[in-house]
């Protein structure tokens, strides 16, 4: 199995450095910066404190996408107040993907069309690394097609953070810098700074909440299993559902868009629906959408055929 990744690695790097296109990508987005940055984790050097940075920036920023930016924003899976809206539209954008609004409609239109002609990025209809970056990369989607968001644009402040979206990134920065500075000056023994936290809290943390969540484009429409009979290649690959905390389980999630639970049943681990159920007894959500009955029954019949 692992020669096999490697080979379709080979196989995607060959690819794209093949195409023109793919190659002028490449060298002119400030993803690449981001990427070089993490460069900076060996000039900083190691520290536990700049490990639980990496971790807490990562398991957050992942949730406020999976569950924000997808879930609620994209597909409007359960209902929340205004302040937590923001919240999660804040946080989320902090991971660099650009706003909620663009985010949640770039999204939408890949469900109308998706894994044809029409989908941004289907590595069906075009190629692995379009599907996974190259897609983000191109300035020709770089707009928000606001008829797709009409439900979100009436919110001035998600109409703020959509237009002024390195905002919450750059704030992020700050914050890490700020911590490690002062943990630097009261708790020198910790061996951290502000750089530090910086580069392993922001840089590496956010290219790292890059690929797992990229991997939802590209890897799950052409690798793993089809429970449902979809009209696209969607399917569900339980490691990306680990890294994810619940997206990989896409062959479901494209049956039925509306729920809010990805994994259908127990041995489907999906940590964020798991967490929207912890926040829904805190009352800071409610009307959490699942699946209906008639999906296990459908299902259950499927499964049924292929024995």
């Amino acid at each position: 199995m692992f020669v096999n990744i490697v080979n379709w690695l080979k196989k995607i790097l060959k690819h794209t450095l093949e195409e023109q296109e793919n190659r002028l990508l490449i060298i002119s987005s400030p993803l690449i910066f981001m990427h070089l940055a993490c460069i900076g984790i060996f000039f900083t050097g190691f520290s536990w404190v700049a490990v639980w940075a990496l971790l807490i920036t990562y398991f957050v920023r992942v949730f406020a996408l999976t569950a924000g930016f997808h879930r609620y924003f994209s597909h409007r899976s359960f209902k929340t107040s205004r302040v937590f809206q923001f919240i999660l539209a804040w946080i989320g954008t902090s991971a660099a993907q650009m706003g909620p609004m663009w985010w949640a409609a770039h999204h939408r239109h890949h469900h109308q069309h998706s894994d044809t002609e029409e989908d941004v990025h289907s590595p069906v209809a075009k190629d692995v690394f379009w599907a996974h970056v190259g897609w983000v990369l191109c300035q020709t989607y770089g707009g928000t097609d606001t008829n797709k968001v009409k439900d979100l644009y009436k919110f001035p402040e998600l109409r703020f953070v959509d237009r002024w979206h390195a905002l919450p990134a750059v704030s992020l920065g700050l914050i890490l810098f700020f911590i490690g500075n002062r943990l630097n000056f009261y708790y020198p023994d910790l061996g951290t700074s502000g750089w530090q936290l910086v580069m392993w809290g922001f840089f590496l943390s956010t290219a790292l909440v890059y690929h797992v969540t990229f991997c939802v484009n590209s890897v799950t429409h052409i690798i793993g299993n089809k429970r449902f009979k979809n009209k696209d290649e969607s399917r569900n690959n339980w490691w990306v559902a680990m890294l994810t905390f619940g997206e990989g389980w896409h062959n479901n999630h494209h049956r039925y868009p509306h729920s809010a639970r990805q994994g259908m049943y127990w041995w489907e681990f999906d940590l964020s629906f798991l967490l929207l159920r912890a926040l829904e007894k805190l009352g800071l959500i409610w009307d959490l959408k699942v699946y209906p009955k008639a999906i296990y029954e459908e299902a259950a019949r499927l499964e049924l055929e292929r024995e």
